[in-house]
């Protein structure tokens, strides 16, 4: 069956990563998804490499890994919106769109005439998604807004690292761009909530996302912590702050984690331990007390920890129904027998090289289930292909703007001669 969104077209106006993956994640559902970029250039993520994507013969092409990540399901038309001309095909594809990504500065599309209002104006049922570091009002809406920047204002790197006082100490970064994507995934749930919106009313409506906004929301226990408490939390390393044992322990030849979530675990922990006492011990027993002692307590684990390798702990916890796993770098989890069970990873097949690795979207649905139906685009490979089969324009006209500079073809000819420039 065609996906759930197949009756719908996006015209992506973003780039980098939080409204890109929103796009991603709606082409994934069956949306046609246009994306809008700079002749020449395009994304920026295209020349964010190495690594790149390499061809049969081992050699680089010029699709960066960072841009392949975000950016299949997609048909790629260059335009420059500078241009009154571009400006206007800007116009006709939003007018035939159901929605509209766009991550500019705030009123960098007004100057343009492409704004929510006088888009709205050419199609009262777009849905015009706006993705920027702190929204559209407040004291730093006009400023630039970078996932490593929200990272650090949005108060993630004050919670993520060692503890203040002990080896490596100070903030940190997640090791992703985690605030783009969770923007990203916000992103697509309002789009969704405004479709069904838009099923009542007609109307379509314009959706603020900032980047700030959501890191703070992503904070989750960690906000309710302090609100309750008024009482910042700080850095903890691999430790939970409400949660004792729930953390990583050294093995005989590596570390392992260990994840106890009631006190039902706790005891099958310590008697798979060797050390059914502890469970009983009035300073462990309960969870809010080993919060308590926690200082007490996870230097005694880690004794016992020490004594046999990983793999030898993880068969026994698991069997002990105490839940736990290895640290995994990206290799082993690529090589782990339940992401291969799950297929996790994908290929599809690459005008450059043949075939490009990709990761499978983890949504499961029974009915109408993912589609992965084109690879991230060339630069300009769809140009042609939308300006005349979509907007009807003529060989004559799209020429013209080729001479010009308003429009690209594909760098790179294809198979499909609409595709070629």
């Amino acid at each position: 069956m065609p996906g759930p969104l197949s009756r719908l077209r996006v015209l992506d106006l973003s780039r980098v990563l939080a409204g890109p993956w929103a796009g991603q994640l709606l082409g994934d559902l069956g949306a046609e998804v246009i994306k809008i970029e700079r002749p020449g250039t395009g994304d920026e993520t295209r020349s964010w490499g190495p690594p790149y994507l390499k061809d049969a013969a081992g050699h680089d092409t010029s699709e960066a890994a960072y841009y392949l990540s975000a950016n299949r399901n997609k048909k790629s038309v260059t335009l420059d919106i500078a241009t009154p001309e571009g400006q206007a095909i800007v116009r006709e594809l939003a007018a035939r769109s159901d929605i509209l990504l766009e991550n500019f500065k705030v009123g960098g599309l007004k100057a343009y005439g492409l704004d929510y209002e006088a888009l709205k104006a050419v199609n009262p049922g777009l849905i015009y998604c706006s993705i920027t570091g702190f929204g559209q009002t407040g004291p730093y809406a006009g400023r630039a807004g970078y996932d490593f920047l929200i990272q650090g204002m949005g108060g993630l790197m004050s919670i993520t690292g060692p503890k203040d006082g002990e080896p490596g100490a100070g903030p940190q970064k997640v090791g992703v761009a985690l605030t783009d994507i969770l923007t990203g995934l916000y992103s697509s749930v309002a789009i969704l909530a405004a479709l069904a919106q838009r099923e009542l009313t007609g109307q379509g409506q314009h959706i603020d996302m900032a980047l700030l906004d959501v890191q703070v929301a992503s904070l989750a226990n960690q906000n309710a912590n302090y609100l309750t408490t008024g009482k910042p939390p700080g850095r903890m390393g691999n430790a939970h702050p409400n949660i004792v044992p729930y953390q990583d322990f050294p093995t005989a030849d590596g570390d392992m984690i260990v994840a106890v979530g009631n006190d039902g675990q706790f005891a099958k922990l310590c008697a798979a331990l060797g050390r059914a006492e502890w469970a009983a011990d009035p300073r462990f027993a309960r969870n809010e007390a080993r919060v308590a002692h926690r200082e007490t307590l996870i230097p005694l684990l880690r004794q016992e920890t020490v004594r046999r390798p990983t793999a030898d702990w993880v068969r026994s916890l698991e069997t002990a129904g105490v839940p736990c796993g290895p640290i995994n770098r990206i290799d082993q989890v690529f090589a782990d027998p339940q992401i291969i069970a799950r297929g996790l990873k994908i290929e599809m097949p690459h005008p450059l090289a043949g075939r490009v690795p990709l990761v499978a979207n983890p949504i499961r649905l029974s009915e109408t289930p993912v589609e992965y139906r084109a690879p991230p685009p060339l630069l300009g490979q769809h140009t042609r292909e939308i300006l005349s089969g979509l907007l009807g324009m003529t060989d004559a006209a799209i020429r013209d703007l080729e001479k010009r500079e308003i429009i690209q073809g594909a760098i790179v000819p294809s198979d499909n001669p609409k595709d070629a420039p």
